[in-house]
Parts: C-alpha cells; structure tokens; sequence
C-alpha cells in the first residue's frame, strides 16, 4: 500500500510525459562498488522494491546502480521524492548516459542507447482482490504569499540572487535565456511552467517559498559534499571545499594537497607561490607534464592566468590559476569521470567563493623525498615504454623497433615531439615514423656500403635506460656472426651488452656506417649466454625505406674514423621513442 502511495506521489509530480520524452535521458544514479559481486548484489537488492533499476561499469574497477532513464524533468522529481521517502541514498544525484558503460545488470540488457522511459506507474493487479481504498493526494499547501507579496519580497533580491534563479530555471530545463538578473516575458514564462510542473499556482511570479525549493532542488546535486568554508592561511587561501571528500594531508611546495577521505577517488590542489608572468609560465607547463593532468582537453593561457581541463576513461581534472600582486594562486580538482553534473557545479562554487588572504605556501614546505619522476609529491606523466630509433633523413624520419610502437595511444620522439607511424612491419620488426613538426637532426645515418669483416669492432648507440639520462649511451663489442643462431640471413650477432632500452637504436662499423638495428632480446623462454645480441641487418632496413618511397643515404666505411668523431655521429642520429597509454 504504503509502495503504490508513493509510486502515485511519483506520478503525479511527474508532469508533462509528452514534451519530456523528448529530452535527452538522464539516470539517478544511486550506489556504486568497487566490485561486480557487491554492485550485482545491491542492484538485486534495489530491483526488488524499485523499478528501472540498471547497473553499469564505471571504469576503475568501480560499478553504478542508476534508476532510468528518464526526462531530466521527470528524474528530478523522483529523485526529491525517493529521497524523501529514504528509498535511496540522499547522495544519490543526475547522471548522464557518458558516465557509464558496459551494463552488467538486468543479466543480458542494454538499454543505454534506447529512449527515456515514463516515470514508475502502479501495476494493476492481475487477478481479483478485494480493492483497497484510493490513496487521496495531498492538498495543494497554500500560497505564502500573494503574487504582490512575491512581488515586493523579489524586489529585495540582489542581482546575483536573481541570476541565480535564472541559472536553476535553466537548470531546470525551463528557462533558455540569458542569465542577466533581468526578470523580462522569458524569465516569467520560465517561472510559470516551473510553477505548473510543481503543482503551484501558475501567477509567473515565484514566492519566497518557491524560490527556496528552485534553489534547493538545483543545490541538491552538491548534498552529500559537505561544502564549507576552509581557511589555509599558510596558502593564503580561503574557499569553499567538500569537506565530506577530502582532508588535509600535507604541503609540497607550491601546493597544499587535500586527498579523498573515502571511496570517491578525488583530489583537491591548492596552488600558492610567489612569482611573475615567468613564473606563471613555467607553472601551467609543468602541470601539464604531471599524471594527475590527462592529455585531453583544452587548455587556455593568458598573460595573467591559465586554465587546464584534462580528461581520460577514469578521472577529469581542472586547474584555475591567476596571477596577483606578484603572488600565484589557484586550484585543482580531479574528479571521477561521469559525474560531469556535480563535478562542474562543485568548481563553480569554488571559484564564486575563492579568497585571497595574506600569504603564500613556503619554498621550505616540502616533506616528500626528492625524485626524478616526482613533482612536489606529485608523479610526472610517464610512457608505459620507452626504446631507442635513428634519423634517416633530415626532416626527421625515424627507424625504429616494432616493439617501440606496438599498441601505443601515442608516440612521441624525444619525450615531447608527437610522431605518427608511417609504415609497421611486424614480420620484420621494424617501424618508419614521421614526427608531425619537421625536425633538424644533428646526424642522419648513413648505411654502409661494404660487407663487414667478422671480429671486426661494432659500436651501438641508445638510450640504454629509457630516457632518465636525457642523451644516448654509446655500447661497444665486436660482429660475431652475419646470420643469426638458425642461419638467418637478415640478422646479425653481436657480441656486446645491451639493455632493453637501447633496442631500436643503430648498430656502426668503426667507420661510422650503420650496419643494422639493434633488435628486442627475444621472448623465447631460452636465456642466452652473456653479451649475446642481435641486429637486424641494413639491407632489410634499406628495403623497408625503399617500400616507403625514401632513399637510404650509403657511405663508404672501410676506413675506421676517430672514436669521438664516431660517438658523436652515432649519438646525434640516436632519438628516443616513447610509447604512451
């Protein structure tokens, strides 16, 4: 009885099904576990008191329960009465169809790319019952005011009061004009649909009551949060912050780090630092550089401040800063992805609310030990690996190893330069990449034109340890063999050690000419002696250019040339390749 009432409730407050069916759908998201088994067991939970129920992964290892999809207005109505009714989370919020992804429950359903659905409807009963008694609606509470009432006590309204109320009309789905603080036909007409959605009235005129409950119904996306005003005089700042998500955990120089208090991953940055425009400069590149600052997104750069927006599968981040009176201050958030609604709204109120106080973040304030890969505590953007390549021409043409490339997001020479790959040739094991900006390479390689002679000195140029010295290592040993362990013709054995990152990277005689490529130690579960190495041999490399329409440069190299001159032709064609997630 007491499930029906409420159903009704839901129904009624749940008008116009005609214009709201074709808005776009929205979800009431309302748990999410950091497991399938639990999420599959709270969603068997919820499906047997409510209907719409759905479960969908998040990504990160993390799976929503969201009721849907409805019309955003219809959504919004039943989100205020469950959560009334403390059938659901009060946390639970709006969510858009982006959040999600594969649906795990119903077993076998996907109803993310479908329409909206009608608000919960009472079931019939099917067979015969002894009806039970008609479940009267609430009467319509009576006005608090008048509409002249309304008048005078909207008049008392400032101008940010009154855009405010524009902003949640819009919200709202009401109210499509400009947010001006001016109440003209638009506004008006916008306040009376809300009106008659809400069972009120319809005078155009909102009463103090009803703009409380506008005001609330647009705010309810931030409860749970645990908005306050937090004052940290040693960053001179003073903002709200969600004081329910993060805590205070420590100061890095120039940030104060407030981390998550609980399952929602999130992280807050408060950015504090004398400086000037250089400084200012200098800051917005070195946060791009960081892992919390995914690639995507736009960034905007001003002589007085910067914004930041990165977003991935997991997380977005959003960094405002500006400079002051000498002084640079600002924030971070980073969010989980697909709580777009709230994660926006939360930055706004931050931003309306961010203080400046006297003080900045000390150069001292540093309690995390130093690391190449770290930022004041903060990881750098790393590749998931990184290999060696030469320059084959000089507008930066790169050969380099299969492995060096394989499965990558993207691919950068020299840690910052991005490079598509032009030609893959698995069976061989090689790529050609072109950087996408025109590069001036110091040396290019020069293939050699002789046979070279066994026992003869061969040298190898790479980045032997992935990019952490900034310059290519040079390896010296000697050509033990010109076929491989099984007689392969197009390999070439080396005696030498190398390590994994020098892979790609060219093979020389003493006279400077490049015999082959350095290859990957290969992964056949057979560990070979000591200073065994293999190089793929020049002329494979000579027709994998030739099929891409590029001339390889030959030298004569029978004559050896001084062991500086060679380290630096060998290290000047040497580029590292990078390959990112």
């Amino acid at each position: 009885m007491l499930k029906r009432m409420m159903l009704a409730w839901v129904m009624v407050l749940a008008s116009v099904v005609g214009t709201a069916a074709q808005e776009d759908p929205v979800w009431i998201q309302i748990e999410a576990q950091p497991n399938l088994n639990a999420a599959t067991e709270r969603a068997r939970a919820y499906a047997a008191e409510l209907p719409d129920v759905n479960g969908f992964a998040l990504g990160g290892g993390w799976y929503g329960i969201a009721l849907g999809p409805y019309a955003r207005s219809d959504a919004q109505q039943v989100l205020r009465v469950y959560r009334s009714e403390g059938v659901i989370p009060r946390d639970s919020y709006i969510a858009l169809s982006s959040a999600f992804r594969q649906q795990f429950w119903p077993i076998g359903a996907n109803v993310l790319n479908r329409g909206v659905v009608n608000a919960p409807l009472p079931t019939a009963p099917t067979t015969p019952q002894t009806p039970e008694p008609t479940a009267e609606l609430p009467a319509p509470e009576p006005a608090d005011e008048t509409p002249a009432q309304a008048q005078r006590s909207e008049r008392q309204l400032s101008r940010a009061e009154r855009e405010d109320l524009q902003i949640a009309l819009q919200w709202a789905g009401t109210y499509q004009g400009g947010i001006d603080g001016a109440f003209g036909r638009g506004t008006r007409n916008a306040m009376a649909v809300w009106q008659e959605r809400e069972g009120f009235d319809v005078t155009g005129i909102l009463t103090t009551r009803q703009r409380a409950a506008l005001l609330q119904d647009y705010n309810s996306v931030l409860d749970g949060l645990g908005l306050e005003i937090v004052r940290d005089d040693t960053a001179g700042i003073e903002m709200l912050m969600p004081t329910e998500i993060v805590a205070f955990d420590k100061y890095e120089y120039p940030f104060a780090h407030y981390t998550a208090t609980g399952d929602l991953e999130a992280t807050i940055l408060l950015i504090s630092q004398e400086g000037d425009q250089t400084t200012l400069f200098g800051l917005y590149d070195i946060m791009q550089t960081l892992d919390i600052v995914p690639l995507d997104g736009p960034r905007t750069r001003t002589e007085r401040s910067f914004t930041l927006v990165g977003e991935d599968a997991t997380r977005v981040s959003e960094t405002r800063v500006a400079l002051e009176d000498g002084q640079i201050k600002g924030f971070t958030v980073v969010w989980p992805a697909g709580d777009e609604e709230r994660r926006t709204r939360l930055m706004d109120e931050m931003e309306k609310s961010f203080v400046r106080i006297d003080g900045v973040i000390p150069t001292s304030a540093s309690t995390a030990e130093q690391a190449i890969d770290l930022v004041s505590g903060l990881e750098i953007r790393k590749p998931r690996l990184s290999r060696s390549g030469f320059f084959v021409d000089r507008r930066g043409t790169v050969l380099t190893t299969v492995e060096a490339v394989n499965s990558c997001a993207r691919v950068t020479l020299d840690s910052d330069i991005e490079a598509e790959v032009s030609v893959l040739d698995d069976a061989r094991g090689v790529a050609v990449l072109k950087p996408e900006t025109l590069l001036a390479p110091r040396a290019v390689a020069r293939f050699a034109e002789a046979q070279p002679r066994l026992q003869s000195e061969v040298a190898a140029a790479g980045f032997s340890f992935e990019g952490v010295l900034g310059a290519p290592s040079m390896t010296f040993g000697t050509l033990s063999d010109v076929r491989g362990l099984n007689g392969e013709p197009d390999v070439t054995r080396l005696a030498m050690n190398t390590l994994p990152g020098d892979a790609g990277g060219p093979v020389l005689d003493a006279g400077g000419g490049v015999l082959g490529m350095l290859l990957p130690d290969a992964q056949t579960g057979r560990a070979l002696p000591d200073g065994v190495r293999f190089a793929l041999d020049r002329e494979v490399l000579q027709d994998v250019l030739s099929q891409a329409g590029m001339a390889a440069a030959g030298t004569n190299s029978a004559a050896p040339i001084d062991p500086v001159d060679l380290s630096e032709a060998a290290t000047g064609m040497t580029v590292l390749v990078s390959c990112w997630d």
